[in-house]
């Protein structure tokens, strides 16, 4: 369908939106094949990228509040000596799934979120390559998630571990369903999470608009690409280890027995394989929002750009080498332990070059310690002592004491809380008024910031202390006897983790507060409310369904900011003035001459075939012949998805 609407005459500096574009060739916003569709179905049928970020964030911050009730649950058993909270079946339950849920649930869906939000943006492309993947790709992740924690209603969780050992993870030692769910649920998410890898390497590849060449890209893009090409590869590898798992529990098969000739260190290798570069899978996002948050509230350009895209490369290409460090108690020998220690700390340097450039950004720089900010610079102490303690891992001796110990969880909880969920929140505060028009309330950021940081640090530090007085992890119960004296007070340190953890609840409940109070009575946020840099903000906010009036053309690093900034010093002197508002950088957009804009149409066959995949999986774990039904479903739509037009007819 063809939309005709006259040019825009908004004069320079008008705050008011842009008038829609002089040709939109696509089904009005709302409908399916001609007819109005509006309310919750209106987001079944969307292929929109935007609606697409926003379904997985939201999606992924429900998960986050089911991992962080877990987390209190567990904290809550171990707050004081022979914990009566949870009993140790539940317990084993509890930290499979809170692990779970902020890995997998959480930390990869909100770093697709904002990678589905805001690429398209960034590198001036109105959607992304494959739409209906796209959003196939987000039900895939919701149906996955829904079966992995349906084991909570059908005779308990998972309780192997989120590392699921053989033989632990055998029917002998697990027999309810609960890991059967979590393999094939884990399943359905990793399609999710190829897809979605997929659609995006092709749409920056293939969708910079004119100019924006690879060196031209955000940190944000280029990290999320980084990201994307380690999914590419790490995910067909669990996908091999949850099918033998599943294929052993579900149908007798002995891939990791012992009495059968197999080697249980298969599954460790296997899953390792991909659980280390999982690590980078969930960071290198957090990279890139730091690195874009940084050089706005320091008033300077990010130091060193090429070295951190560079470097995050790097790391995305080195994170595949160093997964054995995880399996050194293990008995692997000798020369395998050397070679991992080596390639463990080699790691550490592109991590370091990044840290060094994030606080040459800061130096110098007209700093202005917004919420956003506040995160950002967070992020940086946090990971950092996180990162510290990483590097004693690479010490095979060290690392034989410290493994299974508490020290083990206070590493991954700086690295992985410190780094990327601090980053998250600060990437909330900074393109929110980007994605809703509306800006959180600065006073409660604060509150947010302070008790999250306070909360975090009461946390996971004492871990530190009673992992080293040797409390194991996994202990669902510690004894007054085992408590210890003084500063090493095991009773003492537990329940300091204990009080921190609900303090952190705290930061993250005013986070909620913040986000209901905004949409309730908050102003509308003016277009560029940071004085941004990059190109998503050279549109209005939020953005309309076809992203850009015009697409821009691209002659600088950061664009937007090189539109309002002129360089007016002489030789090696910079001197940026002002020479335009972001209303009129806006505004002289519109003017220029327009195209026809192409967008695809809204289709349900995306969440019909993923619908089909939960079928599937409760078909093979109770009911085989639904599993054969439900393969026929998604032959059936795949057919229907092939056979409707990407496009909805142009009536004459």
């Amino acid at each position: 369908m063809t939309i005709a609407d006259p040019r825009s005459t908004t004069p320079v500096g008008a705050p008011s939106r842009s008038l829609p574009p002089a040709a939109v060739e696509t089904a009005p916003p709302g409908t399916w094949r001609g007819r109005p569709v509006s309310g919750w179905r209106a987001w079944l049928v969307t292929v929109d990228h935007k609606r697409i970020g926003l379904m997985y964030g939201t999606a992924a911050l429900a998960f986050f509040v089911i991992g962080g009730v877990e987390a209190l649950l567990i904290r809550a058993q171990l707050a004081g000596p022979d914990g009566r909270v949870l009993s140790a079946d539940l317990y084993n339950q509890m930290f499979t799934m809170h692990a779970t849920s902020m890995i997998f649930l959480f930390a990869m869906p909100m770093a697709a979120a904002f990678g589905n939000y805001l690429v398209p943006l960034q590198i001036g492309a109105r959607d992304v390559a494959f739409p209906r993947l796209n959003a196939f790709s987000f039900w895939c992740f919701l149906f996955g998630a829904l079966v992995t924690n349906s084991s909570w209603i059908l005779g308990g969780a998972a309780d192997g571990g989120w590392f699921m050992y053989a033989p632990n993870s055998s029917v002998t030692f697990s027999p309810s369903h609960g890991i059967d769910l979590w393999a094939i649920g884990l399943q359905i998410t990793g399609i999710a999470s190829l897809t979605g890898a997929i659609n995006l390497i092709v749409t920056v590849l293939n969708m910079r608009t004119k100019g924006m060449t690879i060196m031209r890209m955000p940190t944000l893009t280029w990290m999320t690409m980084v990201t994307q090409f380690i999914l590419l590869f790490a995910i067909p590898v669990i996908t091999v280890a949850l099918f033998l798992l599943t294929f052993q529990r579900t149908f007798g098969a002995r891939f990791f027995d012992v009495e059968a000739g197999a080697d249980p260190l298969l599954w460790q290798h296997l899953f390792w394989i991909f659980g280390h570069p999982e690590v980078y899978i969930l960071i290198l996002p957090a990279f890139g929002i730091v690195s874009e948050v940084l050089p706005v509230f320091s008033r300077k350009p990010l130091f060193g750009y090429p070295f951190v895209v560079l470097s995050g490369a790097a790391i995305g290409f080195a994170g595949w080498g160093v997964w054995a460090h995880h399996m050194f108690a293990s008995g692997v020998g000798p020369v395998t332990v050397a070679v991992f220690s080596v390639s463990s700390m080699a790691i550490a340097v592109p991590t370091g070059v990044k840290i060094v450039n994030w606080t040459l950004t800061m130096w110098g720089g007209k700093l202005s310690f917004t919420t956003p900010m506040l995160f950002a610079a967070a992020m940086i102490v946090e990971f950092t002592i996180g990162g510290l303690s990483g590097v004693t891992h690479a010490v095979s001796p060290s690392d034989t004491q410290q493994t299974d110990t508490y020290y083990i969880v206070a590493h991954i909880h700086y690295v992985l809380f410190g780094g990327a969920v601090l980053a998250f929140f600060s990437a909330f505060y900074y393109w929110w008024p980007k994605i809703f028009g509306k800006c959180l309330d600065e006073r409660l950021g604060r509150w947010n910031f302070w008790l999250m940081i306070v909360g975090m640090n009461l946390t996971f530090a004492p871990m530190h202390i009673i992992g080293l007085q040797g409390q194991p992890r996994r202990m669902y119960v510690w004894t007054e006897a085992r408590a210890g004296s003084g500063v090493f007070d095991l009773g003492f340190w537990n329940l300091v983790a204990s009080i921190g953890a609900f303090v952190l609840a705290a930061g993250i409940a005013v986070f909620f507060l913040n986000v209901v109070r905004t949409h309730r009575r908050a102003p509308r946020a003016p277009r560029d409310p940071w004085d941004a840099r990059t190109l998503e903000w050279l549109t209005e906010s939020p953005p309309a369904p076809h992203n850009f009036d015009v697409l821009p053309e691209v002659h600088h690093l950061d664009e937007f900011f090189h539109r309002k900034y002129a360089d007016v010093g002489t030789g090696s002197t910079h001197d940026m003035r002002r020479v335009a508002t972001a209303d009129e950088v806006i505004a002289a957009e519109a003017l220029r001459p327009r195209q026809p804009i192409h967008l695809p149409s809204p289709s349900y066959w995306p969440v019909l075939v993923a619908l089909m995949l939960p079928v599937i999986a409760f078909g093979v774990i109770f009911f085989v012949p639904a599993a054969i039904a439900g393969t026929a479903g998604v032959v059936i739509c795949l057919f229907g998805w092939a056979l409707e037009p990407s496009v909805e007819p142009t009536p004459h």
